[in-house]
């Protein structure tokens, strides 16, 4: 009797965790590429960085001076990672102020895959509104839908950062054919905070998105931002972006993990071929009672 081993499809995936000093977008550029050229001679093939990594966290007053800082897509931004994807040979998951219409602004991911023309974009849909993250005032929520985008490398299930603490988000993508999550990120501690309530927060915020990789049977793939950025208010506190940046595999496992403190590359391999396998072990599509989800539309209910 012969036996036939299963081939593995591996791939490594890397993210940049970094720390933004200033809105000069061609120096946080130049300063995200040699982090990525870092990640390829590493052999990462996918590389996802951090949300809005362009400039400082804007969003942390309402100011309608920062819509200076949004561009078209395509634009300046796109043709610079556009030709840093297509040079180095690898997909890469953006995060950009997109200016799409005079007035109209969002919070957009675009995927390149190994050439400048973009392979897909994903508009932000949840859109938070807290004091420091004052997002409803600079973006309208995305209409492109939870649609993975199709490269090279798998389907890419892109969402942004507040779409991360809903299961509908992951579940919709995963449902869509998602073989990987992203989640480009900037979230932080309110410098008021406990350092008891800094730990809740922090562990609900990886525990959810653990969660979904479980759910859903996918690896999960998260960039957050890193260090302190000052108020531009003078009696602002600032944010503490609380870096921690992760990798996990299908059933939520950490593969990776960064600093809370510092910046870092991140990157781990991932096996592809394992989705398929947790999938028939723990059967959750199968099981889905989806003649009784009917509720799932209201917005709260009956």
């Amino acid at each position: 009797m012969t036996t036939t081993t299963k081939q593995s499809s591996v791939l490594r995936v890397g993210l940049v965790q970094q720390a933004i000093t200033s809105n000069n977008k061609h120096e946080n550029w130049q300063a995200s590429a040699q982090k990525i050229k870092a990640l390829v001679e590493d052999g990462c093939q996918c590389i996802l960085l951090q949300e809005l990594h362009s400039t400082l966290y804007f969003c942390q007053n309402e100011d309608v001076s920062n819509f200076d800082l949004a561009e078209p897509i395509p634009g300046e931004a796109t043709a610079f990672f556009g030709a840093l994807a297509e040079q180095l040979q690898i997909v890469l998951i953006c995060s950009l102020f997109e200016k799409r219409a005079s007035g109209l602004y969002h919070n957009t991911a675009v995927v390149f895959d190994k050439k400048t023309d973009m392979a897909g974009m994903y508009r932000k849909m949840h859109i938070p509104d807290d004091p420091g993250f004052y997002e409803k005032f600079y973006f309208t929520p995305g209409d492109l839908g939870f649609q993975p985008i199709e490269t090279s490398v798998g389907k890419l299930g892109v969402l942004v950062c507040w779409d991360q603490w809903y299961p509908e988000a992951a579940r919709l993508m995963a449902m869509n054919g998602a073989d990987i999550l992203f989640y480009p990120t900037a979230i932080g501690w309110d410098r008021n905070d406990t350092m008891e309530e800094r730990k809740r927060q922090q562990d609900a915020w990886e525990t959810i998105q653990r969660a979904h990789a479980v759910a859903n049977s996918v690896p999960v793939v998260v960039a957050n931002r890193v260090g302190y950025e000052v108020s531009p208010d003078t009696n602002g506190e600032g944010i503490d972006f609380w870096g921690h940046s992760f990798i996990t595999g299908p059933q939520g496992e950490l593969l990776a993990l960064a600093s809370d403190t510092q910046e870092q590359l991140l990157m781990a391999d991932i096996d592809l071929s394992r989705t398929e396998d947790i999938k028939r072990i723990w059967p959750y599509f199968r099981d889905r009672r989806i003649d009784a989800y009917d509720g799932l539309n209201n917005r709260w209910g009956k």
